[in-house]
């Protein structure tokens, strides 16, 4: 499993940009949280599953493309990459630090709660 902060996450979306696949977003927040802070990366196909959700909708994620999983503070993301590793998902990056990390080491205008 690949495990990247979130301060580091920029470099790496840049860096896939010019490698390969468009990367995809994975929120696995629940819906409450996503309507209070968001992010929104160009070039990124995003997603919002809430992590109980995961296994009934793994068809709507590409195992061959980088996907990278976010929650609020890397927990639920760390539980939802295991998961899709163990289940053909070999591109899947954890968030460390989540959103709240986000917010406070890349972007600030993104809320924190």
């Amino acid at each position: 499993m690949q495990r990247i902060p979130a301060r580091e996450v920029p470099a790496l979306l840049a860096r896939l940009a010019e490698e390969g696949p468009r990367p995809q977003w994975l929120d696995v927040r629940e819906p409450w949280e996503v309507a209070l802070a968001r992010v929104d990366c160009p070039g990124v196909d995003g997603r919002y599953i809430p992590l109980r959700d995961l296994p009934g909708r793994l068809a709507e994620l590409d195992a061959q493309r980088p996907l990278l999983v976010l929650c609020h503070h890397g927990v639920r993301s760390l539980q939802a990459t295991l998961f899709l590793w163990q289940h053909g998902y070999p591109h899947a990056y954890n968030i460390e630090g989540g959103i709240d990390a986000w917010s406070r080491e890349v972007d600030p205008t993104v809320a924190r709660y």
